[in-house]
Formats: C-alpha cells, sequence, structure tokens
C-alpha cells in the first residue's frame, strides 16, 4: 500500500518483530477483586469518571526540574502534561494504540510542504493559560527558545532535535536574545497568533514526533523567571500549581481556565495531586502496599523485597503489571576516559561483564528484563538480532577474550577506573557492584561512586568535565526512546552533536563520523524501510566502537493501587499513563 509520508506511531510499532507492550505472565483474577495481573497493559483497569480526591505520588530522591523546557527523565515526560500541553501527544489508551499520534493544542498533525523543509501547525481557538490570558503561537515558539536547545546554560536538561533540524542553528537563545521582542528564532515563524511554521535544515518525514516534546508547551514570556520558572510553570493543562517546595515536593489543584472540550488526551477528575520527594525506595513501595501513597513517580519498578512479596502473593500480583517498556539498561564506556579511549579496553569490559548477575541486579527475566546484546531493544523500529561479545552464548562473561583484548590494549594485568551510578537507584547500584565483581576477575579494579538522581545528568555524570576529572569510566544509566524508532532511541545518545557541557546524554562521549552522518541519512530519507535499515546498521558500529554494555531489555513491575481509577500503561512512556488518573470516591 502506498504509505503517507508521516509514519504514525502505531503503525511504526506494528512493524517491529513480533514483539508488543504485553504482560510478561498470565492474566487472571483473584479472591481479592484485583483485575488480574497484567491487566493495565492490554486494558483500562477501574475506568471510571468519578470526580474528588487526592492522587499521592511519592518519588525516591528529586527530579531534575519541574520546568517543561529543562526535564528529560520520562516519568516527568508522564507527569508534566498534567499542567502542560505540547503541540502533539500519544493517545491515552493502553497497548500499541497508546503510541498513534494525536493533536493536542493543534488542531491536527503538521501540514509538511512538497519540498519536506517546512512542518504547519494551527492551534485550537480559545485555548488559555491558568491566568486566563490567551495561548498564542507565539508563546510555543517562545517556549522552545528558553529550552535547552538553545539555552543549555540556564536549562540544561532535555533534547535537542531542534536546534539539530531547524534553520538557524546558531541562534543564541531567548535569554540571549537582543531583538525587540525576544523572538529572533527563524527557524520558527509565527504568521498569526493560532500559526506556528518550523522551517527545516533538510526534510524529516517523522517531525510529528518532535511535536509531543515537552518543550512545545507554551510559555508567556512575561512570567519567565528562568531556572526558578520550575517553582511555578504556568499551566496549559487541567492542573495547576498551589505549591512547590525543591526539597519536599509540590501540589497541583485544578487549572479552572482549562477546557475539556478542547483536550483529547487528558482527564481533570480528581480535586488535587500531590507530590512527595526524598522518600527512599523501599518505604515508596511500603507506602504503596499499605495504601498510603497511590503512584510512585518514578515508574521504573518495585524494589527487589517488593517484588517478591507481589510475586508470591495472588491477590498483590492480580494487582500488578510487567510491562516490556522499550528501555534499555546499559553502561556507558567514557571514550574520554584513560585506558578506555583504547577500543580493545573497552572490548575487554564488553567481553567480562556477567549479564545473568546484571539481570538478576535489575529483578530478574519477569520484572528486570532479557539479557541484551544489542543497542536496540527488540521492541524499537530497527532492532537487528547479532550477538558481538557472546552474551547469549556465555552469559556469564567470555573471560578468557575479555584477558585477550586486555593484552591488545596493553593492559594485560587489568586497570582502574571509577564506576558511577544513582544513589536513589538500588537496582543500579547492584548492577554497577555485579560489574565490579565481574571485571574483577580479568585485574580491573573499580570503585563505585553515587551520585543523586536529581543531578546526575546536570552535575555529576553528565557533566564530561566532571566524568573525566573523577574518572567516571563506567556510567550506569538507561533510555527509552523519545519515540519508539532508531532515531528517537539513538539521536541524543550517540550523535556526537548532541554532546553536551551539563545535562549531556552521550555519557560515552561516542563521536564516530559515520554513527553521525548515518543518523543525518535516517533522519532525511522518506523510506521506512531505508530508515529502518540504518538504525540496525547504527548499532552494528556502536556495539564495533564498544562504547555501550548492554545490559537489560527492561521490563517492569509496577503495581497498580485498588484506589486508582483509569489504569493503563502507556506504551509511549512505558509506566502507567498519569494524565487520565483518578481515584475512587
Amino acid at each position: 500500500m502506498k504509505r503517507h509520508a508521516k509514519i504514525t506511531a502505531a503503525v511504526a510499532f506494528s512493524l517491529v518483530s513480533g514483539l508488543s507492550v504485553t504482560a510478561c505472565g498470565t492474566s487472571g483474577g483473584s479472591s481479592s477483586g484485583g483485575a488480574g495481573f497484567g491487566a493495565a497493559t492490554t486494558a483500562v483497569v477501574n475506568a471510571s469518571d468519578a470526580t474528588g480526591g487526592t492522587i499521592n505520588y511519592v518519588l525516591s530522591g528529586t527530579p531534575e526540574s519541574t520546568d517543561p523546557g529543562n526535564i528529560y527523565y520520562g516519568y516527568e515526560w508522564d507527569f508534566v502534561r498534567w499542567y502542560s500541553r505540547s503541540l502533539v501527544s500519544f493517545s491515552s489508551a493502553p497497548g500499541n494504540a497508546g503510541l498513534k499520534l494525536t493533536p493536542d493544542l493543534a488542531t491536527g498533525l503538521g501540514q509538511v510542504s512538497a519540498d519536506g523543509l517546512t512542518w504547519t501547525y494551527h492551534l485550537r481557538p480559545g485555548l488559555k493559560f491558568e491566568d486566563g490570558t490567551p495561548i498564542t503561537s507565539k508563546d510555543v515558539k517562545y517556549g522552545i527558545e528558553r529550552s535547552t536547545n538553545y539555552s543549555p546554560d540556564v536549562l540544561p536538561n532535555g533534547p535537542t532535535y531542534f536546534r539539530q533540524y531547524l534553520t538557524d542553528p546558531d541562534y543564541p537563545g531567548a535569554y540571549k536574545d537582543t531583538s525587540a521582542d525576544k523572538m529572533g528564532l527563524t527557524g520558527i515563524s509565527t504568521p498569526d497568533d493560532l500559526t506556528i511554521v518550523f522551517h527545516l535544515q533538510h526534510p524529516y518525514a517523522d517531525f510529528d514526533y518532535l511535536a509531543t516534546l515537552p518543550e512545545t508547551a507554551p510559555v508567556p514570556p512575561a512570567k519567565d523567571t528562568g531556572a526558578n520558572y520550575q517553582s511555578h510553570p504556568i499551566s496549559s493543562g487541567p492542573y495547576e500549581f498551589q505549591s512547590y517546595d525543591p526539597n519536599k515536593g509540590f501540589t497541583l489543584v485544578k487549572n479552572p481556565n482549562w477546557s475539556a472540550a478542547s483536550d483529547p488526551t487528558r482527564k481533570q477528575l480528581t480535586d488535587k495531586i500531590v507530590v512527595t520527594y526524598n522518600v527512599n525506595a523501599n518505604d515508596v513501595d511500603n507506602r504503596l502496599l499499605n495504601g498510603t501513597a497511590d503512584v510512585d513517580l518514578q515508574g521504573t519498578g518495585v524494589q527487589a523485597s517488593a517484588r517478591s512479596k507481589i510475586l508470591n502473593t495472588a491477590s498483590l500480583k492480580a494487582d500488578s503489571d510487567s510491562a516490556l517498556t522499550g528501555r534499555l539498561w546499559y553502561a556507558a564506556l567514557n571514550t574520554q576516559v584513560a585506558p578506555l579511549n583504547n577500543v580493545h579496553c573497552r572490548e575487554a569490559i564488553e567481553y567480562a561483564v556477567d549479564k545473568v548477575a546484571d539481570q538478576t541486579a535489575y529483578g530478574g527475566p519477569v520484572a528486570g528484563g532479557q539479557i541484551a546484546t544489542t543497542v536496540l531493544p527488540p521492541n524499537i523500529i530497527g532492532y537487528t538480532k547479532f550477538d558481538d561479545y557472546n552474551a547469549a552464548s556465555q552469559p556469564h562473561g567470555d573471560l578468557a577474550a575479555a584477558r585477550d583484548q586486555l593484552k591488545q590494549c596493553g593492559q594485560p594485568n587489568g586497570f582502574t577506573v571509577n564506576i558511577s551510578a544513582r544513589t536513589e537507584r538500588p537496582f543500579e547500584v547492584n548492577a554497577a557492584q555485579a560489574i565490579q565483581q565481574a571485571l574483577a576477575q580479568i585485574g580491573i579494579k573499580t570503585d563505585i561512586l553515587e551520585y543523586p538522581q536529581g543531578q546526575y545528568f546536570t552535575d555529576f555524570a553528565g557533566v564530561p568535565t566532571f566524568a573525566q576529572q573523577h574518572d567516571l569510566g563506567i556510567i550506569m544509566t538507561g533510555w527509552q526512546p523519545d519515540w519508539p524508532d532508531g532515531l528517537g532511541f539513538f539521536s541524543q545518545i550517540v550523535d556526537g552533536r548532541a554532546i553536551k557541557q551539563a545535562g549531556n546524554d552521550n555519557l560515552e562521549m561516542e563521536n564516530n563520523p559515520q554513527v553521525n552522518s548515518l543518523l543525518d541519512q535516517a533522519a532525511a530519507n522518506p523510506d521506512v524501510n531505508a530508515r529502518t535499515a540504518i538504525y540496525g546498521q547504527i548499532d552494528k558500529l556502536l556495539m564495533k566502537d564498544a562504547v555501550i554494555v548492554p545490559m537489560v531489555y527492561a521490563t517492569t513491575l509496577l503495581y497498580r493501587n485498588p484506589k486508582l481509577t483509569n489504569v493503563h500503561v502507556s506504551s509511549a512512556y512505558g509506566m502507567y499513563d498519569y494524565s487520565t488518573l483518578g481515584v475512587k470516591p
């Protein structure tokens, strides 16, 4: 059949090799009345329009920010939709339907010019901010101008797609813009208050995916306080900020100027949403299970103790879901830290890592995921099955091959390097310890340095100078695609042009001209099959460069509080869809 120039996420996902986001286990009810294990991966559990009550979120540690233009964790992108709207959204629906693109602020998906170089969106009329002022196309443009794309010194977190793809990549950002109206970015034009036009350097068939990004949320220039904007982002969504404490959390209440008639994805059911920071990860689980908290904001699954309790208690298991997320848990090998600037030293680590121990650290095959041999997970478009380092045939590590690589890199007795991990993520620290033990067998000595997740990328592992100065040669992390194809997965973590001096996600500092060129070819190619083939080529190049140690294609065990309504797993975010939740009266 003849395909439209813009492949939708739902169509794209159907091309993947036979895998979909489903429960890792069989569904079934229980004496508790639970909907069944995995029910929310394919259906909406406790569907209801009941109003009132409070949803209590808890979080171990703190988030990067609450500013839509300064966030990059998946849970932040999921949650921010409570108070901000982008041009386009993923549908709020279970299963593959949750990957379908739907207009949000815009009246429809983008209108692309014949040459593929301009994309036009029209805003819905009558949209308002929380204070009742109209939302205009200039507010959307300003939100992008002030974001990480152009103002990384003020707002360091987030992707840089707009700067990479739009004309005028040297625009200095809203805070350095000397034009009278601070609207000097020529890569975006606003011919009227309801029209916004994006001008591209080269055609990009999937530009609608960029329109889903949180930095397309409108920001009124007069209310922008720079780095302090996170204390009260001006709402365009169903809830607005009532209070905010950077160390304790914040509270949202209903935004009276939001209109359900103009919003196809969100609900405004509860009276209040409360988020509490700095709760110990195990205490997060305890609160969920005893009903004093409703949602683990982080959305990466329960810890070992709760995992065992849930999987071995029928009533609890019936209120839980194990979902394939599209996330890869991995270790980035920093090419700027000696001796990992030598590919053979990196290959030694690739061969030596015990993938079974890593899988166990992340929760085992049901709650953690399957052993990974590639950078792209199997449910991402472009996945190609291969195993360059014998992870499938020798999952406990190929120590003989690892020692041979040490000889080739001039370090036959091993070397010393540090491993970084996020303090509030016990499974990540456990995985770092598993790597430490495996590498010790071939003489590689490591110390594990832990850093808080809220500043992991802005102040520590994601700051190249800090990582180099502290010998962070092995950086524990995970990645879920910004959209479910190879470009959405690779662009920010392996493109050398995406390296930032803070908030960096290319932790391995990969800057292979061949990889960069292939990414450009994929972005400009309108043929989905050609793009898919390119993603496989990139994956093989990355493994040849040995810059990423893929550990687990992630699944996550989520507990579904029985009092929550409208619960389903979002295939776009790999966790519960936060934008439609309510609570039983």
